[in-house]
């Protein structure tokens, strides 16, 4: 069932609905991560305003989000590699084994 929060991103409160615990923790998670952010940008570009700010706060989510995205296929390719490698021995050990 929907439960009903309130959020903070940059000094503007947002309601939201959640559907768990779960869903809600990640949700504060995040606004926490992004006002972080912000304050961060703000100390580091003094007179910028909020919608600068929030501009670099996205670009440097998603810069993060697909260096991720491409860390996570590089190891499910060599996943795929080394299990396709074992395959391969263990088909020979058994080729010698007869």
């Amino acid at each position: 069932m929907a439960q009903s929060i309130n959020i903070k991103i940059a000094d503007r409160n947002y309601p939201l609905k959640v559907n768990s615990p779960e869903h809600e923790e990640v949700i504060r998670k995040a606004a926490d991560d992004i006002n972080k952010m912000v304050a961060k940008y703000q100390d580091r570009f003094p007179g910028k305003g909020m919608i600068e700010i929030l501009s670099f706060v996205a670009l440097n989510t998603c810069m993060s989000n697909i260096t991720l995205n491409k860390q996570v296929k590089d190891l499910v390719d060599g996943e795929e590699m080394l299990a396709k490698e074992l395959e391969g021995y263990l088909e020979n050990i058994d080729k010698n084994s007869r």
